[in-house]
């Protein structure tokens, strides 16, 4: 239940966060974002479309597929976050900050990356592109830092075209300001994660690891240092890669099986070789 409040927290200040940086910062200055957040405001710009309807309409597909790229638990979280923005912004109007746009793209950028960094804390996102990315790169083998990047080239040139070149341009700055905030916040929590887990219900790990998490796993031997060597005990050490949308749910599994477990996390900028895709699940 701890665990289900503070998920519920960060969720709520994520999406609060969020909220804020569009009301008060982007929406008044007719800025935009990368990702879908940002085609929800250029197509809101374009069309005048409420931007809450558009947040939920254009997000819905990869809450959908969210399902099947991470697991239920993660959508329905999604799902909710998401709806609970657009409500927020439709219903809840902040109060309109500044008209310097250097201060509009640096601000608006940063709320909305703490937010995003927030949810994600919790457990979910609110914006559908990293779920798109992580189902691009399985299928075709680019990494999801490309596949992120390429889409929002995509979004900064219709930006330009549709709008104004000096509008991309801050557009690109507010994406850069959101994504520096959202690695500030999570610390670490890369495309993919390395994940190390000592703990004397290593077997019960491992399995949870494979039939829930749907991940492959590797196992070696290691021996306590902190005793003489004549008592130093011997224990299997699990080694997997997993990406950081499932960190939060491997936390809270193996805290189900061994709240003492030793878990050390690394950052992977690049992964070649190896499996490294979900394997399907039995169930």
């Amino acid at each position: 239940m701890n665990k289900y409040i503070k998920d519920f927290i960060f969720i709520a200040l994520g999406v609060t966060s969020v909220a804020f940086g569009l009301e008060s910062f982007l929406l008044p200055n007719k800025f935009i974002d990368g990702g879908v957040t940002g085609i929800s405001l250029l197509v809101s710009g374009i069309t005048e479309l409420p931007l809450g309807l558009l947040l939920v309409l254009i997000n819905l597909p990869f809450i959908l597929l969210a399902v099947k790229v991470i697991d239920r638990t993660f959508a329905i979280k999604t799902g909710l976050a998401i709806a609970s923005l657009a409500i927020l912004v439709a219903t809840v109007h902040f109060p309109e900050v500044t008209r310097d746009k250097l201060l509009v793209s640096v601000f608006g950028g940063f709320f909305v990356g703490l937010g995003i960094g927030l949810a994600i804390r919790g457990g979910a996102v609110l914006d559908g592109t990293e779920v798109l990315a992580i189902f691009v790169s399985r299928k075709m083998h680019i990494s999801m830092g490309d596949v992120i990047i390429t889409l929002n080239v995509l979004i900064f040139a219709f930006a330009a075209y549709l709008l104004s070149v000096e509008q991309a341009l801050y557009a690109m700055m507010t994406y850069f300001v959101a994504s520096k905030a959202l690695d500030f916040v999570i610390e670490g929590i890369e495309e993919y994660t390395s994940v190390t887990i000592i703990s004397a219900q290593n077997l019960e790990i491992r399995k949870m690891i494979i039939e829930d998490l749907g991940r492959g796993v590797t196992v070696y031997k290691g021996m306590g240092g902190y005793a003489v060597e004549t008592q130093a005990r011997e224990f299997d050490i699990i080694y997997t890669v997993i990406t950081r949308l499932e960190l939060n749910r491997l936390y809270t599994e193996v805290g189900k099986i061994d709240a003492n477990a030793f878990i050390v996390t690394n950052r992977v900028k690049d992964i070649k070789g190896g499996i490294i895709k979900k394997r399907p699940l039995n169930h």
